[in-house]
């Protein structure tokens, strides 16, 4: 049996002082190449398996994981876990949302149809209602609704690159574009999308993430910064990441509102406090670990090292 390795380790000091903090690698089957990562409620950690053309589950208490294949093609991308615990998978390699069962972790496929074909999912996220929201990078994002199991498909305005999506408390859903250089807020009626540009020195918004009160972080991709937007004021502010050549990628607000990134260029994880407006680095400890998403529960953030087949937990 494959063994967690934990570690107390104290974050790397960054313009402030330094957090203890525990940090935990899971490693997961050799050539599993993790993408995106999950929390259930039941204390299971959910994963997609890129190279394998599956998803994962993962017991932390053991250590132990297992891979549920999803279907010939299959290349899963983003994943989010529904109030029953079954998880949804954007699928690119299959053009289609799948569904596991959290029991009897059977797989159910609903494909994207019609002109709307091959849009090369991307993004998603769930809102109140228990509807799916995704994003596709060939110039389209969507909904999906379970109950129903119905689907709409919309061109996005500002053509190909919709990728990160998010859901804010108040049900508006707002997307990224990362090469058009801007985010949209889609209205879940019309299906429409008003755009706003990111100021003219930022880079692409690689990731979107809402926090409590509906303020979107992104993450500039090659840019060395960490970005914020109000809506209601609409206003940005940006931070510069420490360090030279950042790269920033995974993006995640917990629960105290602290905004959590993955940097390449550091290999590492790093933890914004907008209060203090300092940051923390959690370095891996192996080399180019690429940590491509990010994903938390109380007290826990969760990420997966695609290029080390680990899954990553930090625990603060």
């Amino acid at each position: 049996m494959i063994r967690p390795l934990a570690l107390a380790l104290c974050a790397t000091l960054l313009c402030g002082t330094a957090t203890a903090a525990d940090v935990t690698y899971y490693p997961v089957p050799v050539g599993t190449g993790p993408r995106d990562v999950a929390p259930a409620t039941d204390g299971r950690v959910w994963f997609t398996a890129q190279r394998q053309g599956a998803v994962g589950l993962l017991d932390p208490l053991t250590g132990q994981s297992q891979l549920v294949p999803l279907g010939i093609g299959s290349s899963p991308r983003a994943l989010v876990v529904d109030q029953e615990g079954a998880a949804w998978i954007t699928d690119p390699g299959l053009d289609a949302l799948v569904r596991v069962d959290p029991v009897d972790l059977a797989v159910s496929t609903f494909p994207v149809k019609g002109s709307a074909a091959d849009i090369e999912l991307e993004g998603l996220a769930q809102d109140r209602n228990g509807d799916l929201w995704f994003t596709g990078k060939r110039g389209f994002y969507g909904r999906f609704k379970p109950a129903d199991r119905s689907m709409d498909v919309w061109p996005a305005p500002g053509g190909p690159g919709p990728g990160g999506i998010t859901v804010t408390p108040n049900g508006e859903v707002w997307y990224s574009n990362e090469p058009a250089r801007h985010i949209g807020r889609i209205d879940p009626d019309t299906g429409q999308a008003k755009l706003v540009d990111l100021p003219e020195d930022s880079a692409g918004p690689r990731l979107i993430w809402s926090d409590s009160r509906g303020t979107l972080w992104v993450s500039e991709a090659a840019g060395g910064r960490l970005s914020r937007f109000d809506p209601l004021g609409e206003a940005w502010n940006s931070w510069s990441i420490p360090g030279s050549n950042a790269d920033a990628h995974a993006l995640y607000v917990d629960e105290q509102e602290r905004v959590w990134l993955s940097d390449f260029s550091a290999n590492a994880i790093l933890r914004f406090n907008p209060f203090s407006r300092l940051f923390a680095s959690f370095p891996s400890d192996r080399p180019g670990a690429r940590v491509t998403q990010l994903a938390g529960r109380t007290g826990e953030v969760w990420g997966a090292e695609s290029a080390q087949d680990r899954l990553v937990m930090i625990k603060y």
